[in-house]
């Protein structure tokens, strides 16, 4: 990227103060009302410089921030400049930069890796550098991973769900690399949160039920890029599992976009989807993954058909599209139900937003749960015990939530939930405004 091309960007945008401690940015949170977009997934696609990824502005910066140093890097296969490049490849041949260490994610650090499988360490094919796997034996860098480095750096690309497990990855990182003796700084390449930066909705994790996917108290759908998200948790006590000593004494650093702005989702960037996972090819993925996944954790629903449509087409077994439609059809305001007959005879439906100002994503999964004990009046959540009693409730956050659906199956007060759920996203965006970088 040109240097000309980087400053022409800044001066059509805000810059924000990323480094802690420091002052923050933010604004205010204005309304947008469209219909989803058809986005751009070809990784041929040439750059279009409406939105400058952190690992963009950093390289801009000719990697000021980081010559001299040594530096490890966390990141999986959608962590690319504007350009496509890795960013791996960015800091391992960027003049000055002694890039020395990759760490790797769920899925590992090429994204190809199944849900919830272990990954090995091994060696990037590329570069030849040491890849230590986040999702094997450990979930957290070691004392001896980390040696002999003086920065971290973060580039995930996120999909703005709590259980999306790349932002527990990195608080992760952030726990271990603020735990050590010599504390190592952590910088965050910031990247888009797809869905804007102004949905907040769904349950609120209960922190006794924090783990891998739910590692933060806050609402399903947050709100907030990874970087925000990272001066959240360090600047307020308790989010990060560290001693209240060594929260004050942490070094972070966010490399802000450019050109983006809350109300901005991912077809509004000018970017590139890159598979995030397996199972969110794209950026519909992405969305639908906030919309139904927790609606097919229990209760008979799935949400693709075979290797399509991830987590935007719905189906129950035994009932047709024009079922789905009646039941569930008017129940979320600015979504629309489209009836589908596959090849095979598969019914089900495609979850399509048509107006975004009005849409709450995570209101159809609720929906979809209490349809699931009418349809089948022995109620489903009665036989969910166990291992599977936990994964549904560390997913969607709610013990009380989860006993009412067990106890009361298809009379569950739903709206006495979603207004309760309403007003604890209302006080999340409102708790951490302070800690937002964009408008």
């Amino acid at each position: 990227m040109e240097r000309r091309q980087f400053f022409k960007i800044i001066a059509l945008s805000s810059f924000g103060a990323a480094v802690l401690p420091g002052c923050v940015g933010g604004g205010s949170v204005g309304g947008s009302s469209r219909t989803e977009r058809v986005f751009p997934t070809n990784t041929s696609l040439p750059f279009t410089g409406k939105t400058l990824l952190g690992i963009d502005v950093l390289q801009a910066e000719n990697f000021s921030r980081i010559k001299g140093l040594r530096c490890g890097l966390v990141t999986h296969r959608a962590g690319v400049n504007g350009q496509g490049q890795r960013t791996v490849d960015v800091l391992f041949n960027a003049p000055g930069v002694k890039l020395t260490k990759l760490f790797g994610p769920e899925h590992g650090i090429d994204g190809t890796v199944a849900a919830e499988k272990s990954v090995k360490n091994e060696k990037d094919k590329k570069t030849g550098l040491p890849i230590y796997s986040l999702y094997g034996p450990t979930r957290r860098p070691t004392p001896a991973m980390l040696s002999d480095l003086d920065v971290i750096l973060v580039d995930f690309q996120d999909v703005g769900s709590r259980s999306y497990t790349y932002i527990s990855c990195m608080k992760y990182v952030m726990e271990a690399c603020y735990s050590l003796p010599q504390p190592i700084k952590v910088i965050i390449l910031d990247r888009p949160n797809p869905l804007g930066g102004e949905k907040v909705d769904g349950p609120m994790l209960d922190s006794k039920w924090k783990s891998y996917v739910g590692a933060y108290v806050m609402p399903y759908v947050h709100g907030l890029t990874i970087g925000e998200i990272a001066r959240w948790a360090v600047s307020t006590p308790g989010v990060l599992d560290i001693a209240e000593s060594q929260r004050k004494n942490v070094q972070l650093d966010v490399v802000t976009m450019r050109g983006w702005r809350r109300a901005m989702t991912w077809d509004q960037t000018g970017l590139t989807w890159i598979p995030t996972s397996p199972r969110i090819p794209t950026p519909q993925a992405a969305l639908g993954y906030a919309m139904v996944g927790l609606g097919c954790i229990v209760g008979g629903f799935s949400h693709s058909f075979e290797n399509q449509m991830h987590f935007r087409f719905i189906k129950y077994s035994k009932r047709k599209s024009a079922d789905l439609v009646a039941a569930l059809g008017k129940a979320v305001p600015g979504l629309k139900l489209e009836p589908k007959i596959m090849s095979d005879g598969t019914q089900g439906v495609y979850t399509q937003v048509e107006n975004w100002n009005q849409f709450n994503p995570c209101e159809i999964s609720l929906h979809m749960m209490k349809l699931a004990c009418i349809w089948d009046p022995s109620n489903p959540f009665t036989r969910t015990t166990g291992t599977a009693r936990e994964l549904f409730i560390k997913h969607v956050g709610s013990e009380a939530f989860f006993e009412e659906l067990r106890t009361k199956g298809a009379a569950i007060n739903l709206e006495a939930w979603i207004s309760k759920w309403r007003a604890e996203a209302s006080a999340f965006r409102a708790r951490t405004r302070a800690y937002q970088l964009y408008s």
